[in-house]
């Protein structure tokens, strides 16, 4: 059984008392919108692996340009120090195989939003990168990481927490066990955990533990 501590979103100010010793997680994962330094906060802490997605409340994440940087000079790391992020990558991390599609709605200008037809894109791409890795005991995705929600996974009245369709089609192609995601704020109030055939689907929002 593996232990994973989701966080998204809102800071949980436990995180800096000893509710990581206390959980004793074997991996964290991040469904964005956090700051930087608390997600590197947590892993130093934890000690163990972090991945994340980004939220569209974080800075996007494409390498800097450096065509007229002095010669030698590296690119400055663009996502949280000593963690991994997953969006629009499949990871292998402690026997798990982890896909992440990061982002939210696109409702204004920013990065890290998508409209409904490019998250499709995008959850094709993911789908394909997927079946290329041979398949494992029956399943072949085990955590689907996400900031958004699947679609009418967040308030109706609410463009901009409007979740992507194209989840959907993961669930049903990719049967992941576990869908992790952020986004939608309940401010203290806990969502109930969900299910769409095989896949448990969790708001981490500010955290949760999943044993898988």
């Amino acid at each position: 059984m593996t232990r994973i501590f989701a966080v998204a979103d809102e800071v949980d100010e436990a995180i800096y008392g000893d509710k990581l010793d206390r959980l004793r997680p074997d991996l964290v994962v991040s469904c964005g919108d956090l700051p930087f330094d608390y997600l590197e906060y947590i892993v130093s802490r934890a000690n163990v692996p972090l991945i994340y997605v980004p939220g569209n409340h974080d800075p996007g994440l494409a390498p800097a340009d450096t065509t007229w940087s002095p010669l030698g000079a590296e690119p400055l790391p663009q996502g949280p120090l000593g963690c991994d992020s997953a969006d629009g990558r499949v990871l292998e991390v402690l026997g798990l195989r982890i896909g992440g599609l990061g982002g939210s709605i696109r409702y204004r200008p920013g990065p890290n939003q998508y409209t409904q037809p490019q998250m499709r894109r995008r959850a094709l791409a993911l789908e394909f990168r997927v079946r290329l890795k041979r398949v494992r005991r029956g399943r072949r995705l085990d955590v689907l990481l996400t900031h958004a929600p699947p679609f009418g996974g967040g308030p109706p009245a609410d463009p901009a927490h409007v979740g992507f369709a194209a989840f959907s089609r993961i669930y049903r192609m990719l049967d992941p066990a576990v869908h992790v995601h952020g986004h939608v704020h309940l401010y203290g109030r806990s969502q109930p955990e969900r299910r769409v055939g095989n896949t448990r689907i969790i708001n981490a929002v500010p955290s949760r533990l999943i044993e898988i």
